[in-house]
């Protein structure tokens, strides 16, 4: 059996293609385990992902709850304010009522006609006074609703 010149560069033409083979399965080979490597990191991550982002979930919860508690503590403070204006104002007024006493305890006694402007005067305070402190219980009445309002809130 004569083999031919056709059949020679037949083989060598196989050859030639068994070696382009191989030399492409190699690095074909290597970039399998490279995508394999790659979808195991995604995979990784999707697996760490949940667990982190409930963590935020629960701790953009924690803060809300501290800014619900900060409002509270807030409202307490203005309760406490409002209260020491209270105090405030009525020792304004004792003061000024004190000095207004002397002035017309000094006057009274010099004329009768300062009696009559004195009692005057003292209703005026009086009725003065009567219309603050109802003031001042409709101050209170509106703070203790806000207070109950920010309670059932919660």
């Amino acid at each position: 059996m004569d083999v031919t010149a056709g059949e020679i560069a037949g083989l060598i033409a196989a050859g030639a293609f068994l070696m382009l083979v191989v030399v492409l399965a190699v690095p074909i080979l290597k970039l399998r385990h490279t995508v394999d490597a790659a979808t195991q990191a995604i995979n990784d991550l999707n697996d760490r992902t949940g667990p982190v982002l409930g963590n935020v979930n629960e701790t953009v919860e924690n803060v809300n709850t501290a800014l619900g508690q900060v409002q509270v503590t807030l409202d307490g403070v203005n309760v406490q304010l409002a209260k020491v204006d209270t105090m405030t104002e009525h020792a304004q007024n004792v003061t000024a009522s004190v000095a207004n006493l002397a002035t017309v305890v000094s006057a009274a006694a010099a004329n009768p006609l300062i009696k009559v402007a004195s009692f005057g005067y003292g209703l005026r305070k009086a009725t003065a006074a009567r219309r603050h402190a109802e003031e001042e219980r409709d101050v209170r009445a509106t703070l203790k609703q806000r207070r109950k309002a920010a309670r059932a809130a919660r």
